[in-house]
């Protein structure tokens, strides 16, 4: 039984241990470990203040740095559309660069004082949304010369000021909203709105955040169908079929000397390798002339070369700055554009919280680490839009999910993670050649990754009763009404118009944010048409964040602030009084025999796993 518990935890990891040699009395040893116990075989082999041996952080750091590519990448590609940057590879491979240095700040500032769990902090497609919807209004809309490469200059003055214009707009404004996160975070009011904002406010407003990018997805992707629909089928087959197929790799050990392991390399990095794939068969149909070299004919941009020699001309270094676009500027519109965007991204990474707690076998996170989650979250808005990356931050769903599969639930791991973002932030030649992956390419990826994106979202409806016309009503009218009124205004701009300019451009923004009006068409009906809360979703929500109490770890050990900093204000009394301050609750300090076993056995199991885990 215990042979067949220990390889569940770290086949899933990459690697096929062989057990049988060790000894065994120290089998025994191990069998009483909490984080793999008989109750339960889905515990973390590594729990959340868990240190793995550094050759694994390393390994399982560039992990979850891969995981997060595909959609950290994708932002300031689509972004490039809005900002007339399609043909400045050089510019685009700078805002890559300056969005990996951010998410890696952001990541270290979350682990250390944020939530304290190990979740990576990534750009947020929630203000992808409302940042192209105030691109595409009339004052924004990118000038025709900008459309065609051969009369685009990217050195010239004008050029230059049409491009920074409407990135330092979306900078200033990102920093005006991500204030709201940060009092919301910080104030501990997102308690409160958590209690109106349901499944069926989520669902639609996550889902509509990928439907609405199919324009894009289409674009790129129609480029070159048969190179966008190769790169589609290959990380379907690389995530969905070889996933659990691995790969002998040699390894070696004090123990068992030069040996083969397996490395499940396509449940890892299934998108990176079908981009990689793609990319090497589009470079060989480019050098053998099989794609066409006239840039009027289909299928010229899934040649390689069509960015010219961006990599030779990028620096080997890099280093992004705040304001390094200029001074930034402000648009009411679109202001609040992006609160609606941040108020959807809040609800997203409570769940994010809960989920990341549960995989890593840490108790569910008290109000004051979610204050603090929300609150850094806010801070590392602020930073991005300071920065100029034309995003904002939130937590990583998907490398929330990676945690569930590596049962590593180390938050040095993912402080690790941070670092290598930051320094792939600084190596400009790395920015430059994800620019050259061509068009049909990324059209492929996009596809995979917006359709999972509305499929996450609608699954957030599995825990209200979907046997009910009232669900059904609020849910299928929020989806199609987002659909329907942005499509129209966006079709006649010119009949919105309430004779105040200002009140124009808002309107205009939030009714052509698909994921604005089925979010707030959705939390109105969700709140106001009558419905018991089992119906409606509620308590199973609130069963998941109260399931999982009697965790391996006790509460202040995980979420305690670090450097002494949560000993120091437990001695002063108007702690109680700051929403994001850990508190002495009564009692805490007489805790039973039974929360301390789990903690001191938990971390003997990770000094004896360590012995294990040898390359």
């Amino acid at each position: 039984m215990r042979s067949e518990k220990k390889s569940s935890g770290q086949d899933n990891l990459g690697f096929d241990m062989d057990l049988r040699s060790q000894p065994k009395a120290k089998a025994e040893e191990d069998c009483v470990s909490s984080c793999v116990s008989d109750k339960d075989r889905n515990k973390p082999t590594y729990c959340v203040t868990d240190v793995p041996p550094w050759y694994l952080c390393i390994f399982l750091a560039i992990q979850h740095y891969l995981t997060a590519f595909g959609g950290v990448i994708s932002i300031p590609l689509i972004l490039s559309e809005g900002l007339c940057l399609q043909h400045d590879s050089l510019t685009q491979s700078h805002l890559i660069n300056t969005i990996f240095l951010v998410c890696g700040l952001c990541t270290i500032l979350q682990v250390t004082f944020g939530v304290r769990l190990p979740i990576l902090q990534g750009g947020t497609f929630a203000l992808v949304t409302p940042a192209m919807a105030m691109l595409s209004m009339p004052e924004w809309k990118c000038p025709d010369w900008t459309q065609d490469a051969s009369l685009v200059n990217t050195s010239s003055p004008e050029y230059i000021e049409v491009w920074q214009t409407r990135l330092r707009t979306l900078q200033g404004s990102i920093m005006v909203a991500s204030v709201l996160q940060i009092l919301v975070g910080f104030s501990g009011l997102i308690g409160f709105l958590m209690r109106f904002i349901g499944p069926l406010t989520i669902a639609p407003t996550v889902s509509l955040i990928g439907l609405s990018l199919y324009d894009s997805a289409g674009d790129r992707a129609g480029s070159h169908w048969g190179i966008s629909a190769m790169t589609t089928v290959l990380i379907i087959l690389f995530s969905q079929y070889l996933r659990l197929i691995p790969i002998p790799v040699p390894v070696y050990s004090k123990t068992r000397k030069l040996h083969t392991s397996k490395f499940y390399i396509f449940q890892i990095m299934p998108i990176l390798l079908g981009i990689a794939v793609s990319w090497l068969v589009c470079y060989l149909l480019t050098i053998y002339d099989v794609l066409p070299a006239d840039s009027t004919r289909y299928g010229y941009l899934a040649r390689t070369d069509v960015k010219g020699n961006v990599v030779g001309e990028a620096s080997w270094f890099t280093f992004p700055y705040p304001g390094q676009w200029g001074v930034p500027m402000v648009s009411l519109a679109g202001v609040i554009g992006f609160m609606a965007g941040i108020i959807c991204s809040m609800a997203e990474s409570v769940g994010d919280y809960y989920a990341c707690a549960r995989l890593s076998g840490a108790p569910p996170p008290p109000k004051h680490a979610i204050n603090r989650g929300i609150g850094i979250e806010g801070v590392g808005s602020l930073l991005a839009g300071a920065f100029g990356t034309g995003n904002g931050t939130t937590s990583f769903s998907e490398n929330v999910a990676a945690l569930g599969i590596t049962k590593v639930g180390s938050r040095t791991v993912i402080f690790l993670s941070g670092v290598f973002m930051i320094l792939m932030g600084i190596l400009g030649k790395f920015g430059a050649i994800f620019t050259t992956i061509p068009n049909p390419v990324i059209g492929g990826m996009f596809l995979v990754m917006f359709g999972v994106i509305t499929a996450a979202g609608i699954s957030n409806l599995q825990s209200t009763d979907m046997n009910s016309s009232r669900n059904i009503f609020v849910f299928g009218f929020s989806m199609f009404s987002a659909l329907v009124i942005p499509n129209w205004i966006h079709k006649n701009p010119d009949n919105l118009q309430t004779g105040v300019k200002e009140v124009d451009q808002v309107l205009r923004i939030l009714l052509t944010t698909n994921m604005f009006v089925g979010g707030f068409l959705g939390f109105v009906l969700d709140n106001t048409i009558p419905g018991t809360k089992r119906e409606r979703g509620l308590l199973a929500w609130d069963k998941v964040h109260l399931e999982d109490s009697d965790n391996t770890f006790g509460t202040e050990e995980v979420y305690a602030l670090p450097f002494g900093i949560t000993s120091y204000l437990r001695s002063k009394s108007w702690v109680r009084y700051i929403p994001f301050c850990p508190r002495d609750k009564h009692g805490s300090q007489h805790k039973t025999e039974d929360s301390d076993v789990p903690q001191s056995r938990g971390t003997e199991h990770g000094a004896q796993v360590t012995e294990e885990f040898a390359f």
